[in-house]
């Protein structure tokens, strides 16, 4: 559909609230999926995109991230003894730089196979076990979580974005098939997995925590506390689905023909659009492998950027109650620094 001045003017004005609000006002960061969702809900009515497919998928979608979040949520609580000793054990025998660093890398690497969500899941269960304070914990989930969306995007099965990616490209004259991102990506996803992997070796433990038997005060492990968390989830997924499709009409006017340096700037609009939603609008069979491989790349990174950017990001940031100042306060500054980093390599390479 062709937006009119005013869409645009109001759509435009609902990122920037979408982006500044939660960071400012305290109200709209301790309630950011309520938030998220009126925006959607805001976006959908201004675009005149409402319908019944609309809806049921808004309704159907979170369904599956949220069972995952339950029932993960249940075999922890149920095996958190053993995972604490587990884990605590590998601090001791290798240390806890060692230890974070595989942590990082491994789940980024096995991401494309286990999927983002469960990634993301046993990211944030084994970041409560280590021997970290919360502003530590915060630090090392910002950067797996960098890992975990670049690692996610090489295969169909990681993330929506491959799957798109894949399912768009499949004909002629890309003939996309499993291998696909990895033949594309698979050099420039390593060199970030392993740079956020490096920095997550800096984070300082904790002496204070005295062993696998710690209280923890940051995760509420009770039934109540599980269905609730599951619960953020939902709404969070649901509120992103509105947002993007809300969105999407003006995302099409804007973004489209552009070129692939001009592209992978307007990209960072997925910290707070959903990757996937800009990949459906970009990606056609005629792109060039240059351009896809700019608009991908600024895809993965920019989505780590704030907590809506990613399904990890809010997994996480729902299981460690990270607040989104808390978030941006470690997230933006790697963020553009991978960035202009991959624009420079790309620009070199490519």
């Amino acid at each position: 559909m062709e937006l009119s001045l005013w869409q645009t003017a109001l759509l435009s004005g609902l990122i920037v609230l979408v982006l500044v609000l939660p960071l400012t006002i305290h109200k709209v960061e301790e309630n950011l999926e309520a938030f998220l969702l009126a925006c959607g809900l805001f976006a959908v009515t201004v675009s005149h995109v409402w319908n019944g497919h609309l809806v049921a998928t808004a309704l159907k979608d979170p369904i599956k991230i949220t069972l995952a979040v339950l029932i993960a949520g249940l075999l922890f609580r149920q095996f958190n003894s053993f995972l604490q000793r587990a884990t605590l054990k590998a601090v001791q025998q290798i240390g806890l730089r060692k230890t974070v660093f595989l942590l990082v890398f491994g789940l980024g690497l096995f991401s494309s196979l286990i999927t983002a969500i469960v990634a993301a899941l046993v990211l944030a269960e084994l970041i409560i076990m280590l021997p970290l304070d919360r502003q530590q914990r915060i630090r090392l989930a910002v950067l797996a979580c960098y890992a975990i969306g670049m690692g996610a995007v090489l295969t169909a099965i990681g993330e929506p974005l491959g799957t798109i990616v894949i399912s768009k490209l499949a004909g002629p004259p890309h003939n996309a098939g499993f291998f696909y991102l990895i033949q594309h990506l698979g050099w420039f996803i390593l060199i970030g997995m392993l740079l956020v992997a490096a920095l997550a070796t800096r984070v300082q433990a904790d002496h204070r925590v005295p062993g696998p038997h710690a209280v923890d005060t940051q995760s509420d492990r009770s039934l109540k506390g599980i269905a609730i968390r599951a619960g953020k989830v939902y709404l969070f997924v649901m509120a992103l689905t509105f947002l993007g499709d809300g969105l999407k009409p003006l995302a099409l006017k804007t973004i489209t023909h552009l070129h692939a340096s001009w592209l992978y700037w307007i990209n960072m609009l997925s910290a707070v659009l959903d990757n996937a939603t800009l990949a459906a609008i970009e990606v056609t069979p005629v792109i060039d492998d240059r351009t896809l491989t700019f608009l991908l790349m600024s895809l993965v990174i920019s989505g780590g950027m704030l907590i809506p950017g990613n399904i990890p990001n809010i997994i996480c940031a729902s299981k460690l109650g990270i607040k989104s100042k808390e978030w941006v306060q470690q997230a933006w500054k790697l963020g553009l620094g991978l960035m202009v980093g991959t624009f420079i390599l790309l620009q070199i390479v490519l």
